[in-house]
């Protein structure tokens, strides 16, 4: 079986979220701040550590918690786009 490559694990975010964002925009804008939030403190202490200590912490898990951090973010934008904003602040 053939390696996932990073853009394909990104775009797999990025759909999930949107599937996320067409059902339930109050949730899915609730998780995209809380998951965005909390893998972005992740990388951020693990670039710190790695800096301060090498650990040895392989290139692609780097890259997948950049991902991670941009996928929320991407879906959000793409989605407020497409609609105009959020129904849960109009009412």
């Amino acid at each position: 079986m053939e390696k996932i490559r990073p853009f394909e694990i990104f775009l797999a975010q990025v759909v999930i979220y949107l599937l996320l964002w067409l059902f339930n925009d109050y949730l899915a804008s609730l998780l995209s701040i809380i998951f965005g939030t909390i893998c972005l403190l992740i990388l951020l202490i693990s670039i710190i550590v790695e800096v301060v200590e090498r650990s040895k912490v392989p290139r692609w898990y780097f890259i997948f918690m950049g991902a991670s951090v941009l996928a929320p973010v991407v879906a959000a934008l793409v989605y407020l786009t497409i609609s105009g904003g959020v129904e849960w602040m109009r009412k």
